[in-house]
């Protein structure tokens, strides 16, 4: 009975530990969690405003000719793949380890922590990384484009819905795609569209990255709030059910002390 008085001790004090773990991190998400939003909401109306004008830029006939335009036959993907920095988010970056196995042949360029361990490469920080990481990324990728060495690229990260749902999408950024029924735009471009089109495509991948970063991280730190309240909630009723176990061990306890004291005095 001592024995298991001690070792019920032993677990209530353990799951207490995890319980007040858990607390902290949830409260280090919630204070992440407007900035991180706010964020991601200036990347998205960024990525808008520049799809606009790849609409337009796109939409002219002299930037059919461009590289950036030619659709391959070849299936040689590259694919950005954004994970998040930490674990315990719940089921975040498993989500996107499982999207990525979809593409066994394509070139993974990781973002996050978590994803640089698994598929290696230089080490790229999701929640540090800024506009001149992601511009030098995007010039790179879109050097290699441009020379034939891959036929097409992805960015496989993570949408934000709601508070309670956040699951993995795949944008294809490149090559680029005359969308239907858009009309070449009324403005004159100087010194010519494609001329244009070159130097507005490394910016445009670049503000297509930065705002799938600031969405992932969004993402992560809501998905990391909710497996905190889910994980404590799973405590504070592990603990519950541990006291009375404990409780009721230690009554068992006494009892059978008073009952031998009894004997005793009776003997």
């Amino acid at each position: 009975m001592g024995a298991d008085i001690k070792s019920l001790r032993t677990r209530i004090k353990s799951v207490t530990s995890t319980q007040q773990l858990t607390r902290a991190m949830g409260l280090v998400a919630s204070s992440k969690i407007r900035k991180a939003t706010e964020r991601m909401l200036h990347g998205r109306d960024y990525a808008a405003a520049l799809e606009q004008v790849l609409c337009a830029l796109t939409a002219a006939p002299e930037c059919a000719a461009s590289p950036y335009m030619q659709v391959r036959e070849g299936g040689r993907t590259r694919l950005i793949v954004i994970a998040g920095d930490r674990g315990l988010a719940g089921g975040y970056n498993a989500n996107v380890f499982r999207t990525v196995r979809e593409y066994p042949d394509a070139q993974v360029i990781p973002i996050g922590k978590r994803a640089c361990d698994r598929f290696g490469g230089e080490m790229r920080s999701c929640e540090k990384m800024d506009s001149r990481d992601a511009y030098d990324l995007a010039a790179s990728l879109c050097e290699d484009f441009a020379n034939g060495e891959y036929d097409r690229l992805g960015i496989l990260y993570t949408q934000y819905v709601s508070m309670m749902s956040q699951q993995p999408e795949i944008l294809w950024i490149l090559p680029l795609t005359r969308q239907e029924g858009v009309k070449p735009a009324a403005a004159l471009f100087e010194p010519d569209e494609t001329t244009i089109l070159q130097t507005a495509v490394p910016e445009y991948v670049t503000g297509r990255i930065m705002a799938a970063v600031r969405e992932s991280y969004a993402s992560e730190v809501v998905a990391r709030r909710m497996a905190m309240d889910s994980a404590g909630k799973n405590a504070a009723e592990m603990l519950a059910d541990l006291q009375l176990q404990y409780n009721r061990a230690r009554q068992g306890s006494i009892t059978q002390e008073i009952t031998e004291i009894v004997a005793g005095a009776n003997a």
